[in-house]
């Protein structure tokens, strides 16, 4: 190895670590404000669809910025979208101390709508230049490796995210709504302050004469596979955001504050649990899936065998939930926790070819908008899943809420059924 291509190898490790660190400490944040707002409108009074309400402008955010995002990072370099994701998030959370309880509870919605709002831009800004980021570093002669770095960089963020959760749930137990948002945005803004002192040189810095209508692809695969992204995020979010959260606080919370503050850490340690097994699950996917000596052919096998088994898990569970007839019942929950961790750990594993898959598609003059249009697409996922999990757990209670998820992983495996085994270019 010449010694320009050793500090070439350094500067991109380190770059890649940079971008990691920096995507760690903001998924921490967003992981830990989900579980904030969930729970501190849920015990305002606020319905299952008003809470959906809460989190449907920064899902509608996430389609815009992604959108525009893989232009923006093409034009102007991804160390500028990461860094103003940080940013825009340490401005969503300060917005957030100035929550006025004697606000009507329009007002309210309305309010911390428009500040989730900011938060899904800045959300997807940050991923959006991580992801990318590791197509970027990764060495482009070994497929392997693209496989293991991009599963290690998404495979801890929620790990991370998931101790966000638990996180949350404790802030909100111990130092309450306001004092929760004052410390993660100072902390945020420190880390920020670090990222951009220590970032190595490694990432591109950008093209002026890049086009916005570039952005959408035309690559066959991309577009298949972006559209099973958005039914697989869709399928997890219909009972994730709002289902079973509120399902497992009237089963746990006996509507005491000593019982609500119980039920908080419980919910937030399942929601964590979850989170940090599917992180766990989805670093080791390489391993796991035996990917190394696979080819893309392959892999893209492995896609649409691993969604069809997720599709019975929440199949099973809405037909349990359906027989408990609406009752509160020990061996429903008990059930419960074990399907949804199993839909996590099957979940993990299609996440994982997922995001292996969009950079094995991507040219790499190209990546950022083809990441951009994919996560865009996770986003629309995540837009219909939250909406739907309001709207079916109104509906028709948890059996309709979980026969919903199993719908749209149906779905998800019809797309990845028409994945095409090649990287082929043709819009045709």
């Amino acid at each position: 190895m010449t010694a320009a291509s050793d500090l070439a190898r350094r500067n991109a490790l380190g770059a890649y670590a940079a971008v990691t660190a920096a995507y760690w400490a903001f998924m921490l944040t967003d992981g830990a404000l989900r579980m904030l707002v969930l729970l501190h409108f849920h015990t305002l009074g606020f319905s299952p669809v008003q809470l959906a309400y809460l989190f449907l402008l920064y899902e509608f955010m996430g389609i815009v910025t992604n959108l525009s995002a893989g232009w923006i990072a093409a034009r102007f370099g991804l160390t500028s979208t990461l860094y103003a994701g940080l940013l825009l998030q340490i401005v969503a959370l300060a917005a957030l101390t100035q929550l006025d309880p004697a606000w009507t509870m329009a007002v309210s919605v309305a309010f911390v709508m428009l500040v989730q709002g900011a938060s899904g831009v800045a959300k997807d800004l940050a991923k959006m230049s991580a992801k990318s980021a590791v197509k970027v570093l990764a060495p482009a002669e070994d497929q392997g490796a693209l496989f293991r770095w991009v599963a290690a960089l998404t495979g801890s963020k929620n790990a991370v995210k998931g101790l966000g959760f638990l996180l949350g749930a404790a802030l909100l137990a111990t130092i309450g709504f306001q004092g929760a948002m004052v410390g993660m945005a100072a902390v945020l803004a420190a880390i920020l302050a670090a990222v951009v002192l220590l970032m190595p040189a490694g990432l591109p810095r950008g093209k002026k004469k890049v086009k916005f209508a570039e952005v959408f692809s035309k690559n066959r695969n991309v577009n298949r596979l972006s559209a099973a992204r958005m039914f697989l995020f869709g399928a997890r979010d219909v009972w994730f955001v709002v289902g079973i959260p509120i399902y497992f606080y009237g089963v746990l919370s006996d509507g005491t504050p000593e019982g609500n503050r119980a039920a908080f850490f419980l919910i937030g340690s399942f929601m964590a649990v979850w989170i940090i097994g599917y992180g766990i699950v989805q670093a080791f996917a390489p391993r796991l899936l035996r990917a190394r000596d696979k080819g893309l052919a392959q892999t893209v096998g492995m896609a649409r065998l691993w969604v069809g088994i997720l599709t019975l898990v929440p199949a099973a569970l809405a037909a349990a939930a359906f027989f408990a007839g609406g009752a509160v019942e020990t061996w429903l929950t008990a059930l419960l926790v074990i399907g949804l961790l199993l839909f996590g750990a099957v979940f993990a594993l299609n996440s994982a070819l997922h995001s292996y898959l969009i950079l094995a598609f991507s040219e790499g003059d190209r990546v950022t908008m083809d990441v951009g249009f994919y996560y865009m697409s996770n986003a629309a996922g995540r837009l219909l899943g939250t909406l739907l999990s309001g709207l079916s757990f109104q509906a028709g209670g948890l059996p309709l809420c979980l026969a919903t998820a199993a719908a749209m992983a149906a779905a998800s495996w019809l797309c990845a059924g028409r994945l095409a085994k090649q990287r082929g270019l043709s819009a045709a």
